[in-house]
């Protein structure tokens, strides 16, 4: 059995390292990054310093800022031709309240991206985000229950067995409003700016 806090420890300074990396390749400051961010200089250095767990929003606007995707930080991005990834290095970058959580399984580098996720969230259980770069578009399949999308001011009920595409460079969530568990699989595709 793998330990939980081995794994978000080993994600964190893979995330933290990266960030350096990518900031200093880009020779974007602390201060450049906060102001296109509006994350405080002060919690950059906590990240950058491994001393932060980011939530997956966050890591969404520092990707964008510098041009990367999250898989890039989290080192599941495509490598040439192909790359295996084993189920012990996909990283969990949420966890709910009551035990759901979202694995990111696999994604493209650079800044027009991809991402496939995976999505297990109990009753009562929600996720929100402000909101990806203009023209991100995410599609989803139900595998078990009924997602709840909220898109703007919108709601949508996603069934089981049945998928959806939503534009989400707007303010949206994912809910599991039902009795029973959600399970749903999720692919992110964000453009370049």
């Amino acid at each position: 059995m793998t330990d939980v806090s081995s794994i978000v420890s080993t994600v964190n300074e893979a995330v933290s390292q990266r960030i350096k990396l990518y900031r200093k390749q880009k020779k974007i400051s602390l201060d450049e990054l906060s102001r296109r961010t509006g994350v405080s200089k002060g919690a950059l250095v906590e990240i950058e310093g491994c001393r932060a767990n980011p939530s997956i929003a966050l890591l969404c606007r520092l990707a964008a800022a510098m041009g990367v995707s999250v898989a890039d930080f989290v080192d599941v991005s495509a490598k040439p031709t192909v790359h295996l990834i084993a189920e012990d290095e996909i990283p969990e970058l949420w966890k709910g309240e009551k035990g759901g959580r979202a694995r990111l399984l696999a994604g493209s580098g650079g800044p027009d991206m991809t991402e496939l996720w995976m999505w297990e969230m109990l009753p009562g259980e929600k996720f929100a985000s402000p909101g990806h770069t203009e023209g991100t578009l995410e599609l989803f399949y139900v595998k078990e229950g009924t997602l709840t999308l909220g898109v703007q001011d919108h709601l949508y009920l996603v069934k089981m067995g049945c998928s959806a595409t939503a534009r989400t460079d707007v303010p949206h969530f994912y809910e599991n409003c039902g009795e029973s568990p959600l399970v749903f699989i999720m692919t992110v595709h964000e453009k370049a700016s």
